[in-house]
């Protein structure tokens, strides 16, 4: 990828950050890619698509662990959970062979899988030797006749966020607009069905499983969601849509807002996460279609769905109401979550915003305040400083962190891709309240809490107790019982 290509990603005119007197996102600096490289990104955002043959280009450590990696859910299709990789050595380096096994590589992926399409994802060793994938995936491409999509986001481009807006963008280049989707059918009722899409969604753990029926009951139809759960033709279909929603602005903001220049497609930005946003969502759907019956039913809807589950919460509120939480995490979930906490009536002491936007800070001041605490750097003893200071009750983070609480008996719930939980839709909010409740009130806390017999006065009564057990001639002398004092 040519400078000004990144260059162009970075300087992108839907973000907020373009407001500033300075514009563009930051460009990378040494270390900047320690949280996530901008091949790992790129992995991220399209790695759900789970009927395409995903292949690594580089040396396998860049595969890594490839089995469940992200934690997204797939209702069928399982060839997005194989790893597959080139493997380049030192001596395919050095004898210039990276080229030769790129090709033999796609070529057993299609033999062994038959898959609809194939994705080969640049990294830094195949960049810096000057392998030229776009012509391999072309000429694979032509001799079999299957989409071989280049995406070029060696690891030291850039940041995770940068690979982000890379996948969004090979998709919006080679995929999106190559095929039309069939036609909508008529909905139950005879209600009208509108085509959408949804942007940045992954599925983690299926929660979008639980907001799936709602808009199949108003009649939305998915065309695609980039990426959860996702297929490659329904990612083909993308620029039929009437309305795109962003669900995580900061990954693919570039697909939005190019799905809108390129094929007049509006786009708004919004949560799942909690009953009021997820309410707004559904409110913005109907806004952005303008239909009015439309509007009506999703009214309706949300009126006996938030009854049924604020009924459902209201044995469980008592005990999350007023516990303090601080929440390390990034993009959307910085201000989605705690609209969802403070729907549980919990108070949110402080957020983290490394991955989050200007416009994402701003939705969090308007949550909490203005002289709401944001964490920037959330280093382990920063982390542990925050949650003394401020009395926090439990932590919410990412896998990262979690030994990080753990180790000072602090309870910790897992909030990012690894959970195994999913926490979105009105059905979400369950299961969030139900995590609380079980992390907050497990009884290891209790006794991690205790001191130990040693630190306390209990060791002299442990003592005592165990020499009134002793028989008369086990009794310990008194030369012994000298020797032992001093």
């Amino acid at each position: 990828m040519k400078a000004k290509d990144i260059a162009e990603l970075l300087d992108e005119p839907a973000c907020e950050h373009n407001k500033k007197s300075k514009s563009g996102c930051a460009k990378p600096k040494p270390g900047a890619s320690a949280g996530g490289c901008a091949f790992d990104g790129a992995q991220i955002a399209l790695l759900p698509v789970a009927d395409v043959a995903h292949i690594v280009h580089g040396p396998i450590a860049c595969a890594g662990s490839s089995w469940d990696n992200r934690g997204t859910r797939s209702s069928g299709a399982k060839l997005y959970r194989i790893g597959m990789t080139t493997d380049l050595t030192e001596q395919d380096v050095i004898m210039g062979r990276g080229e030769k096994r790129l090709f033999h590589s796609i070529k057993q992926a299609i033999e062994t899988y038959s898959p609809p399409a194939v994705f080969v994802y640049n990294t830094c060793v195949p960049a810096l030797i000057g392998d030229d994938v776009d012509a391999i995936c072309k000429a694979a491409t032509e001799r079999w006749n299957v989409p071989v999509v280049s995406v070029d986001a060696a690891g030291f481009y850039g940041t995770k966020n940068l690979g982000n807006r890379i996948a969004g963008d090979a998709m919006i280049k080679y995929v999106v607009g190559t095929r039309d989707p069939e036609p909508a059918p008529m909905g139950k009722n005879g209600i009208k069905v509108h085509d959408v899409n949804l942007i940045g969604e992954y599925n983690i753990a299926g929660e979008f499983w639980h907001v799936l029926p709602l808009l199949d009951e108003l009649g939305l139809r998915i065309l695609c969601t980039l990426s959860g759960d996702a297929r490659f033709e329904e990612v083909q279909t993308m620029h039929k849509a009437e309305v795109n929603m962003m669900v995580c602005s900061k990954a693919m903001i570039n697909v939005a807002r190019k799905l809108n220049e390129r094929f007049n497609i509006p786009w708004f930005e919004g949560s799942f996460y909690g009953i009021t946003d997820t309410s707004q969502a559904l409110r913005d759907f109907a806004k952005s279609l303008n239909d009015d019956d439309l509007t009506a039913r999703t009214e309706a809807l949300i009126l006996r769905e938030e009854k049924s589950i604020r009924d459902k919460l209201e044995a469980w509120r008592p005990r999350l109401q007023g516990k303090r939480v601080l929440l390390y995490t990034g993009g959307v979930k910085s201000w989605s979550v705690i609209s969802a906490l403070q729907d549980l009536g919990m108070k949110v002491v402080a957020t983290g915003t490394k991955k989050s936007t200007e416009e994402d800070k701003a939705r969090i001041r308007e949550l909490m305040g203005d002289d709401t605490l944001m964490i920037d750097d959330g280093n382990p003893k920063e982390l542990l400083r925050i949650v003394k200071e401020y009395k926090a009750d439990i932590l919410i983070a990412g896998g990262r962190n979690m030994y990080t609480a753990l180790k000072a008996r602090v309870p910790f719930l897992d909030i990012n891709q690894e959970r195994e939980f999913g926490y979105a839709g009105y059905d979400g909010m369950i299961e969030l309240v139900k995590q609380l409740c079980q992390t907050l009130e497990s009884p290891v806390w209790t006794q991690a809490k205790k001191p130990a017999p040693w630190e306390s006065g209990a060791s002299v009564g442990i003592k005592a107790e165990a020499l009134t057990m002793l028989t008369p001639n086990e009794q310990p002398s008194a030369d012994a019982e000298k020797r032992e004092a001093s």
